[in-house]
């Protein structure tokens, strides 16, 4: 996803404050993103790992088909969790705004000793008449090639990979849309991943 120049500024800023005392001074930080998102919402806060940590895993949060008439908002959330040696021993939660319909999953983890470092999203098509969800379900890389789908929903494809964290994810943003009151709810949208390398 190309940010636009007046963007780019404010994300780097809030990128620096964000992870001073996470990912380090001396710390490299890119982001990755996918260029498939849905269109509605607002980008969140970011949430990163503890300085030293990378995400090993994750779990989702999704709203189960509601059917019609009613509302479906398919994935709500995204949650990394982070892990500075055996991931089961030492992880730590973070996420970004999730939404408020669905449930946690319980988390996917990568093989022992590795690290998410790409992600694909599955995004609905927006419609013009018709029950919107946009994004539905993500899916993950590990280090050692092993490939993590979340228990998301169906609708809508999954996109592109994006580009590679050189050593592993250490971040999150989520990019949200409120709720809607009587008018359609599609909660999370899009997700870029943040990448540490130490």
């Amino acid at each position: 996803m190309e940010l636009e120049a007046g963007a780019k500024l404010p994300l780097l800023l809030l990128l620096q404050a964000t992870c001073l005392g996470y990912a380090g001074a001396d710390g490299y930080m890119s982001v990755i993103e996918v260029t498939n998102g849905g269109p509605w919402g607002d980008w969140a806060w970011p949430e990163m790992c503890p300085d030293g940590f990378f995400a090993s895993g994750f779990s989702l949060k999704v709203e189960p088909p509601q059917g019609i008439p009613n509302d479906d908002t398919a994935l709500n959330g995204i949650r990394l969790h982070c892990a500075g040696g055996q991931a089961d021993l030492n992880a730590h939660v973070v996420e970004s705004q999730s939404g408020r319909w669905g449930w946690w999953s319980e988390p996917l983890w990568c093989p022992v000793g590795g690290f998410l470092v790409a992600f694909s999203l599955r995004v609905e098509a927006p419609v013009t008449f018709g029950d919107n969800t946009a994004a539905n379900n993500v899916r993950f890389l590990c280090s050692d090639g092993t490939e993590l789908q979340g228990p998301g929903l169906t609708w809508g494809d999954f996109g592109d990979w994006s580009e590679l964290c050189s050593k592993g994810v250490c971040g999150l943003q989520t990019k949200i849309q409120q709720p809607q009151g009587l008018r359609d709810d599609t909660a999370i949208n899009d997700a870029r991943f943040f990448c540490c390398r130490n």
